[in-house]
């Protein structure tokens, strides 16, 4: 007997999911949504394209409900919808480095290769957190540090961490996170850290998986913890 044809229904609701997936700048534009909230000035200037063009892209995001926008003046600013658009990403991420080639050699050629140890787990991290055996190092830009990131955690944007080095803690090992598995800034403060004779790691994930993790997130001092979601 033939399937009845709601699944067409069905399928035709997620393709609209796909499409809005299909285009290289709205996945880095859903990345960078998912560190922090954003106006389309600034998405636009970190990913290097017009505001027209920025404004279309993410036209074409809200519409298929991955990012949601709020008004503040004459300014409209963005944010993912939802912790599951950063499931979404992972499970992409997960699946083209299973499946693609490319992706595991850009993998070996920018991270794995420049690192040279293993990520450490975030299992590992909260072990070793509990134990007060390391600093957590959040290396990614100020403000989206403060817009959340993960208990304890010390700020020092790895374009600083040479000028800062002081700061962090003698005598223990340093965890460094950033954006996700396949952000090198991360993988750029390991290196300074080692080169100053610091015992450093970076973190397997990121800010968004510690999120669908649902796991204890904190913002600014002045506004307390909070959980995701």
């Amino acid at each position: 007997m033939t399937e009845p044809r709601l699944n067409t229904s069905f399928f035709s609701q997620f393709a609209r999911i796909g499409k809005a997936l299909s285009s290289p700048v709205r996945l880095e534009m859903i990345y960078l949504l998912l560190q922090g909230e954003r106006s389309v000035e600034r998405l636009a200037a970190e990913i290097g394209i017009s505001m027209a063009n920025a404004s279309q892209h993410l036209k074409q995001l809200k519409a298929a409900r991955l990012v949601e926008a709020r008004k503040d003046g004459h300014h409209v600013h963005y944010r993912a919808s939802s912790p599951a658009v950063a499931d979404l990403l992972g499970a992409l991420q997960r699946l083209g480095e299973s499946q693609l080639l490319e992706i595991q050699d850009l993998v070996r050629r920018f991270i794995t290769g420049r690192d040279g140890l293993e990520p450490v787990s975030m299992k590992e991290l909260l072990r070793r957190v509990a134990r007060d055996e390391v600093t957590v190092l959040d290396v990614r830009p100020e403000e989206e540090y403060e817009a959340g990131h993960l208990p304890r955690a010390i700020s020092i944007p790895v374009d600083q961490l040479l000028d800062r080095l002081k700061e962090l803690p003698a005598g223990k090992a340093v965890i460094a996170y950033c954006r996700g598995p396949y952000c090198l800034l991360s993988v750029s403060a390991v290196e300074v850290l080692r080169d100053n004779g610091f015992k450093a790691f970076r973190l397997e994930e990121g800010y968004p998986e510690w999120t669908v993790r649902n796991l204890r997130l904190e913002i600014k001092p002045e506004t307390g913890d909070r959980h995701p979601g």
